[in-house]
């Protein structure tokens, strides 16, 4: 390749590295700690890391918990070289982040011919969208979006190359494959890529391409499948029973859909456009199939734990590769014609709605999480980290904590940990709730849960409350604590119809200096709000 002919892309690449670098240091803010659900995979990885296995308690048996599978491999490989769980968890997705950018743009150059300014408007897009929010907050989304962009982006190729090569094709595989090992639902995204490409090359052009996916998925997804079936016990990742029950969920299907719309609106115009023609209505719906059949494939399972809409973010780099030739025949001749005056109005016209769209992306980050208070703060100060921090010092004595919040406590403390709502556990996730009986087997020395009631406001034990899976729980853990004499340390909450229990089982060595160190912390700090909580505990009736 003449080099003269791309320096201009490799200038172009540099300029929207050196663009990401910039926004990342100075709009990114890289001191808060892990999201809640980023610390369970932080443990499944650093546990791995130490020889454990992919287990959540160690010297338990293993449970897939975590679903980030290949992403959590590859964490626990960098911390094995010696790098802390936060910098691997937080490098990988920063270099995929960079990666996932420089892809949008060269694909959309090199395979579509898609003009400079177009292509790096679409790298720019990326990079100042959610992608780095959810670095920050510890998740390896980003990872799974750089696999989806590479599967993407040989899927096109595959599009329109007249005779492709059989390693092409196996490329498209292997990178399905790879997509699909990172994350289960990344399957189902490489298999609707390869419908993309199917539809539109025609079958018969495309028998080589479907023979070498099947295979690679069929020989080394097959040997995968199997050793995970036989090293978990069951053939899904644990969280899949647990959110996957119950059938069809509209209101989940419904969230995707718009989180999906939200993420990609500035492209819907391109695909609306894309519609005008029989030139390009094949094209894009070519291009619509892996973007609309993966946001509906969310109505399978709960919506819950989607932090900034990360379900749902593999399609925005998807959405970024497939716009530009959907406008490619429209005619801009017409502004050569034009007078002087007249381009220079096109031309800030055109800048202005640049720096829209741009910010428009960028706006997406204000939406990271329901309690959501400013742009620049993703989530408050949560208390639940300063109590992992005190419990961590009687960490090694084989403590165990049962609670429902799973993530900071057990990661920060070093805790043995009973997941009360069973992501992490295999028993409850498949029997569908905790019992009596499960929790007595364990006898955990803290009780944690989060619920809407306190001393002050007593839970009402309705027909319709009790039906509903999360209540029915902690007022199990409640009852289960009360009537075997466990000792109400703590009911932290900035308001009492928003609360965290913390009760401690008695008689073992450290319960009364842990009783008094939890009744009497003053740093918790409520995670929806930030605001230092009131121990409601101290109002409970004698």
């Amino acid at each position: 390749m003449n080099f003269k002919k791309i320096l201009p892309d490799l200038l172009i690449s540099l300029l929207l590295v050196i663009s990401t670098l910039y926004y990342a240091f100075n709009y990114i803010n890289f001191d808060i700690p892990p999201f809640e659900d980023a610390a369970m995979i932080m443990r499944y990885s650093q546990h791995l890391a130490g020889g454990h296995g992919i287990v959540w308690n160690v010297g338990e048996a293993p449970v897939d918990g975590a679903t980030d599978f290949l992403f959590m491999a590859a964490s626990a490989g960098l911390i094995k070289l010696g790098f802390t769980v936060g910098q691997s968890v937080r490098g990988i997705g920063f270099a995929a982040h960079l990666l996932t950018v420089l892809i949008i743009y060269w694909t959309n150059r090199r395979v579509h011919n898609g003009n400079i300014s177009f292509s790096f408007l679409s790298g720019l897009y990326l990079a100042v969208g959610t992608g780095l929010s959810y670095v920050s907050a510890y998740f390896g989304t980003p990872f799974f979006a750089l696999a989806a962009a590479s599967t993407w982006a040989l899927g096109l190729i595959l599009m329109k190359e007249e005779n492709p090569s059989f390693w092409l094709s196996i490329a498209f595989a292997l990178s399905g494959l790879i997509t699909g090992l990172i994350r289960p639902e990344g399957v189902i995204l490489a298999a609707l890529m390869l419908v993309a490409v199917v539809f539109m090359r025609g079958l018969n052009k495309s028998k080589m391409i479907v023979v070498a996916f099947g295979s690679v998925f069929l020989l080394l997804g097959g040997a995968y499948f199997l050793w995970r079936w036989n090293y978990f016990g069951y053939p899904l990742p644990n969280p899949f029973y647990k959110k996957g029950d119950g059938g069809w969920k509209w209101d989940s299907f419904q969230h995707s859909m718009w989180n999906a719309l939200r993420l990609c609106l500035p492209m819907v115009i391109a695909f609306i456009l894309g519609f005008r023609s029989n030139e390009t209505f094949k094209r894009t719906v070519a291009h619509l199939v892996p973007i609309l059949g993966f946001a509906i494939a969310f109505g399978l399972i709960s919506d819950e734990m989607n932090y900034g809409a990360r379900f749902q973010y593999a399609v925005v780099p998807i959405a970024l590769m497939s716009w530009v030739p959907l406008i490619g025949s429209v005619n801009f001749e017409a502004l050569k014609q034009s007078s002087v005056r007249e381009r220079g109005v096109y031309l800030v016209m055109g800048a202005a709605l640049s720096a829209g769209l741009i910010y428009y992306s960028w706006f997406q980050n204000c939406f990271l999480n329901l309690y959501q208070q400013a742009c620049d703060r993703p989530y408050e100060r949560d208390g639940r980290l300063e109590m992992a921090q005190m419990l961590a010092d009687y960490r090694g004595k084989g403590y165990m904590i049962a609670t429902t919040e799973a993530g900071l406590l057990p990661y920060y403390s070093g805790w043995d940990a009973l997941d009360t709502w069973g992501l992490n556990d295999q028993f409850i996730a498949h029997n569908g709730s905790i019992t009596v009986e499960y929790l007595d087997k364990y006898k955990p020395e803290i009780i944690m849960f989060h619920d809407y009631y306190s001393p002050l406001v007593p839970p009402k034990l309705t027909d319709a409350n009790l039906a509903q899976r999360w209540f029915s729980m902690t007022i199990l853990l409640k009852t289960y604590a009360e009537d075997n004499g466990y000792i109400l340390a703590a009911v932290f909450g900035d308001s009492p119809y928003d609360t965290h229990y913390y009760y401690v089982r008695p008689g073992f060595e450290d319960s009364k200096r842990l009783v008094e160190q939890i009744s009497k912390f003053r740093n918790y700090f409520y995670p929806t709000t930030g605001k230092r909580s009131i121990n409601y505990a101290e109002f409970a009736e004698p």
